[in-house]
Formats: C-alpha cells, sequence, structure tokens
C-alpha cells in the first residue's frame, strides 16, 4: 500500500473554503477509487498548511485514480472552486509507506 501525502499552503484568512474543499473530496475520492484517510486543518501553532491523505493499494492505483478523477464532473467543479476562490497557495506531494506493524495503532490505556 502507499499513501499520497498531501501538503497544502493555504490561505488563513480563507481556512472556510478550504475546508468547504476538503469535505467536497470526502466523496469525490472514494467514487474515484481512493481510500480517503482525511484532510486536516490547522488547529493550532502554524495558521497555513493543511494536508490530505489518500492511500491505494499500488502507484499504478493511483495513476488510474487520477485518470477517473480528471473526467469526474464533481471533481472538476472542485478543482474550478479551488482555482476561483484562490484558497491554496501551493501544494506537494509525497508518496509514503506503510511500517505494517504501526498502521492504525489504537490507544491502550491502563485504567
Amino acid at each position: 500500500m502507499i499513501t499520497c501525502f498531501i501538503e497544502y499552503r493555504i490561505d488563513p484568512f480563507k481556512q472556510s473554503q478550504f475546508e468547504k474543499y476538503a469535505r467536497n473530496w470526502g466523496k469525490i475520492i472514494p467514487d474515484c477509487g481512493g481510500d480517503l484517510l482525511g484532510y486536516f486543518m490547522p488547529h493550532e501553532g502554524t495558521n497555513d498548511v493543511a494536508y490530505g491523505l489518500i492511500s491505494f493499494p499500488d502507484l499504478a492505483s493511483y495513476e488510474s485514480y487520477r485518470e477517473r478523477l480528471k473526467s469526474d464532473e464533481a471533481g472538476k467543479r472542485n478543482f474550478l472552486f479551488a482555482n476561483k476562490e484562490q484558497f491554496i497557495a501551493a501544494e506537494k506531494r509525497s508518496f509514503l509507506s506503510v511500517v505494517d506493524a504501526t498502521y492504525k495503532q489504537e490507544a491502550r490505556v491502563a485504567k
């Protein structure tokens, strides 16, 4: 499995627009074949960085997803929304592989 780790530089005065953009991906990404782990907004500290994490079985699956996304009408509208509102200043993508023994480990607190 690989995870596409997207780092966004956002306008801190347009966080509500970015949040709408992220919520839109909540339906679009799974419909196009991505396993959406989530979008993450600034909470405390740095106020102009947000993240999106999407997993795929392999890089070929990611490439197929990107092709579906390009032709998806809702996806096109979301990209247009971002371009029109200009709340994203920059975007970086990294592809990561998980260390299996560490993936989705829940807290175990002794009572």
